[in-house]
This record gives C-alpha cells, sequence and structure tokens, in this order.
C-alpha cells in the first residue's frame, strides 16, 4: 500500500517462476522476456508474471486476487509456473496464494519475518472488512542475496524492510536472460595466416593424412542484446512515494534505510514495477520521488534527512 497516495529450502541450483499480466511493460519479442503486469483484487495490487518464451518456465509475483484472471493468462501464453513469490505478506498480496498453488504445485516463497503476519490474516481481513482468504503452506524461505532462477532468467533477492518486516524486492541483473546468437562464420585461417572463403575451403582436396588442419576461428564472440535492469519492489518503492509504515510491522525507519542503502544504489536505468501503480526507474526516483531525493522536502523532514 503506497505512503500519501502516491501518483498513482531455495538455492541457487533451483529453478523458480513467477508471472504478471496486464500493462505489458516489457516486449517479449525485442527483449525475450514475457512479462504482463495485471492490478489485482479491491485495492488493485500489481500481479506480475515474468516468462521465459524459449522454455515457458515463469515467476508468479503477488497473486493477490482474481486467480481466475492470472491462470487464464498463464494459460494463454502456455506458461509453467515454477514459482510463487509473495514481496509481503499484506492480505492484498497473499490473497491468491493458495488458489494458485492448489492450481499449479508451484512452491510459496516468502521472507522469514512476514509468517507471522501471513498467520494473522484474520485480523488483516477484520481491519477491511472482509472476508480472510485460504491460507497456504509457505514452502520456502527467502533471504537475502537467494537467486531465484528460471529459464535464462534469474532474480536475486533484496530483503527491504519497512513496510513489513518481511518485506523483499526481486531484482534482474542487466545481463539477466540476455539473449545470445553465433555469428555467421564466413572465412577461416589458414596455416599461412591468409583468410580463405568457406565455399573455398570446401572445395580444396583433402590432405592424404586426414583432414587439413586451420587456426582456431577468430572472434566467435557471442551477440549481446542488452536490456535494462529490473526491480520488483513490492510496497516498498513506487511512483513519487514509498509504502506506508503505520500499519502491522511498518517502520520509517527501516523503510528509508531500505532505500538508501539498497535499492538507491541500483543502477538510474532500472525499471521498477511497485505493487501498485505505474512503472518507474531508480533514476526517476532518485531525482523526483522526496523521499529519496535531496531536491525535494517532503513534508516529514526527518524523513527526507534519513533517505539523503
Amino acid at each position: 500500500m503506497p505512503r500519501g497516495g502516491a501518483t498513482n529450502p531455495f538455492s541457487s541450483d533451483d529453478i523458480l517462476l513467477i508471472m504478471s499480466d496486464g500493462r505489458t511493460a516489457l516486449n517479449s519479442t525485442t527483449d525475450g522476456l514475457i512479462h504482463i503486469t495485471i492490478p489485482v483484487g479491491m485495492l488493485q495490487c500489481n500481479c506480475s508474471i515474468i516468462g521465459d518464451p524459449d522454455t515457458r518456465e515463469a515467476l508468479v509475483i503477488d497473486p493477490g486476487d482474481e486467480v481466475t484472471r492470472i491462470l487464464d493468462l498463464i494459460g494463454r501464453h502456455k506458461l509453467i509456473v515454477k514459482v510463487i513469490v509473495s514481496t509481503h505478506a499484506h492480505i492484498d498480496h497473499v490473497g491468491g496464494l493458495s488458489k494458485l498453488h492448489q492450481y499449479t504445485g508451484a512452491p510459496v516463497l516468502m521472507h522469514r519475518d512476514d509468517l507471522p503476519l501471513y498467520q494473522a490474516m484474520d485480523e488483516q481481513a477484520a481491519f477491511l472488512g472482509v472476508h480472510p482468504p485460504d491460507l497456504t503452506e509457505v514452502d520456502q524461505l527467502l533471504k537475502e542475496g537467494d537467486v531465484l532462477r528460471w529459464g535464462r532468467f534469474e532474480a536475486q533477492v533484496i530483503h527491504t524492510p519497512g513496510h513489513t518486516q518481511g518485506s523483499v524486492s526481486l531484482y534482474l541483473p542487466q545481463d539477466a536472460g540476455k539473449v545470445t546468437a553465433a555469428r555467421t562464420i564466413t572465412s577461416v585461417i589458414d596455416e599461412t595466416g591468409e583468410k580463405i572463403d568457406i565455399a573455398d575451403l570446401l572445395k580444396k582436396t583433402v590432405d592424404p593424412d586426414g583432414i587439413r588442419e586451420t587456426e582456431p576461428v577468430p572472434d566467435e564472440s557471442e551477440l549481446i542484446l542488452p536490456r535494462a535492469p529490473q526491480l520488483f519492489s513490492g510496497d516498498t518503492l513506487f511512483a513519487g512515494s514509498i509504502g506506508r509504515t503505520d500499519l502491522w510491522g511498518g517502520s520509517m525507519e527501516q523503510i528509508m534505510n531500505s532505500l538508501r542503502s539498497k535499492l538507491m544504489h541500483l543502477p538510474d536505468e532500472t525499471i521498477v514495477h511497485p505493487g501498485h501503480g505505474p512503472v518507474t526507474t531508480i533514476g526517476n526516483e532518485r531525482q523526483l520521488n522526496p523521499f529519496c531525493s535531496r531536491n525535494r522536502v517532503p513534508k516529514h523532514w526527518q524523513c527526507w534527512r534519513r533517505c539523503s
């Protein structure tokens, strides 16, 4: 949940998956990535599906509600959910966990420090005046530095407490899921150092002792198609604001420390996908977000000082 009404046993060898739908933030053709984000539920939590178009493996982040819509998107893109991740355990982000786990069989992951909050779902539901959702077992507990892998992609787990004690963000570095292609080889180097076209080489007579030895093909480097880093920040960072700290497990001091010591150290070009509202970038938030910028002073001066 945004503050102040913003503008808008798991190891590195495990294969994990998450999905998103709705507003397509990344183009699967040009970026080699299926990424769909849809706002779900009464509080319009952004549920994200991230899929590999080659392996069809996917990762789903924050299925807060409307599981039928999420499953429809998964089926439409023929994806296989490998893991379900909750950035934190507020009701609007975990309401669909049980149903999505039941239908996909994918393990559910969240940070250990949010387990008490997840188990207190009756209290959260009463606060909002809604019926509590079914709960499911949490299969694996996340911690700082874990790496989730699915298909060609990987996401690094960053523990970002403040909105809740167990809030996490997922960071996909720039080279995660890089698309590579071997260069077309049209010539090789012979024993004299001369370049010979492949077509001409094939016409040459083979040595009586066997196949002619040639030097290794030079510069068979891979072509990398760059893609900007991606951050799924949950309710820690929004476009123009940050998450509330007056709910269960919240701490203004912790959330400002998470921003200052972790998220604001990411590259400016990092695309941020918040738990609510529109996409932004780390660079934009560094310059324009009053909680993270030296150029603007928010209502609470002490908050700005801690973040700067």
